[in-house]
């Protein structure tokens, strides 16, 4: 979803479990990510089918919402470093494969420095789910921003949209998030089901929902907490990394 590990709606696929089995057969393969790669990963072809006179102008997604003029604050690790992630839902808007798709702009910095920042761009369908259009990634090298090889657009040199969020996630499923194989943009994901209550700096919660998510290009494995009518409050690295981070405050 997001910038923090350089990852991380125009169309409406399959209804049901007919739209995840489709979604959950693309993943690339390779020697090195079949070695590393959980149980339930997918491999084989990824063909979303893109419908934009099925997908709606509002976010609404209950573990998923982007109101514009939202933003999320987030506070963590990576590595030895300490960093803050800002998740800023404009009021910008972008056409991919003829959806029209809100614009997030999410900055990641080091000691009040930007060092990361991408424009996400996310639709949702009549169903519910919420897709990941593309993103616009830059990283700062030689103290500039240059554009990282990760950027991709739905309908663009091979780049295919996902879901980053299902309108009713079940335990078990598995979806694909983003495909671009030339950048290395391949993650997916596996809904785990129903979580503890979680307590994070904005709040403590008794409910949330836990997702699992993986790429072939980094081997990682970062499990995610989202709680309904909020969204994200915490992910961390369960395999292959230190890196943490936690929702401080959500403003208006």
């Amino acid at each position: 979803m997001t910038a923090r590990l350089r990852r991380t709606a125009l169309g409406f696929a399959v209804i049901g479990a007919a739209l995840f089995a489709a979604l959950a057969t693309g993943i690339a393969s390779s020697a090195a990510s079949t070695k590393s790669a959980p149980s339930w990963a997918r491999r084989g072809p990824y063909s979303p089918v893109i419908r934009p006179r099925n997908f709606v102008l509002t976010i609404d997604n209950p573990y998923f919402p982007l109101e514009p003029g939202t933003a999320f604050h987030y506070k963590g690790v990576s590595g030895e470093a300490v960093q803050t992630d800002d998740m800023v839902v404009t009021h910008q808007t972008k056409e991919v494969l003829g959806v029209i798709c809100t614009v997030v702009r999410d900055t990641v910095s080091e000691h009040g420095r930007p060092i990361e920042r991408t424009f996400d761009w996310y639709a949702q369908d009549k169903l519910g789910n919420v897709w990941y259009m593309g993103e616009d990634s830059l990283e700062l090298r030689n103290g500039h921003f240059v554009r990282a090889d990760d950027s991709w657009e739905g309908g663009v040199d091979g780049g295919k949209p996902g879901i980053i969020m299902p309108a009713h996630p079940t335990a078990g499923d598995v979806y694909r998030q983003e495909y671009y194989p030339p950048g290395g943009a391949l993650d997916q994901a596996r809904v785990l089901g129903a979580g503890a209550s979680i307590t994070v700096p904005d709040g403590a919660f008794e409910r949330s929902l836990v997702t699992l998510e993986w790429s072939p290009v980094e081997p990682q494995l970062e499990k995610k907490y989202y709680v309904a009518g909020i969204g994200e409050v915490q992910e961390h690295l369960v395999q292959g990394g230190r890196e943490r981070f936690e929702l401080v405050r959500v403003t208006h």
